[in-house]
């Protein structure tokens, strides 16, 4: 099961710093994230989205216990 973590304004869109998933893929995962907290629907598409520190597809089997980190860009230089 992935443990998602939400940071900054996606933190703030879903009201929560973390939640358990079950989801088999990354791609099944963010649908079904944006469908039950509509508003992080809007910058969802921004965000970096790390499997295990790592970006990769939306086809990624999430199998066994992952870290999914969900981050929004940041301003700054």
């Amino acid at each position: 099961m992935a443990l998602v973590r939400y940071f900054a304004a996606a933190q703030e869109a879903v009201g929560l710093d973390q939640e358990r998933r079950a989801e088999a893929t990354l791609g099944a995962l963010r649908a079904a994230v944006a469908a039950e907290h509509p508003g992080l629907g809007g910058i969802l598409p921004r965000c970096a989205v790390l499997v295990d520190g790592a970006r990769v597809g939306d086809d990624t089997a999430l199998s066994g216990d992952v870290l999914v980190d969900v981050l929004p860009p940041f301003a700054g230089g």
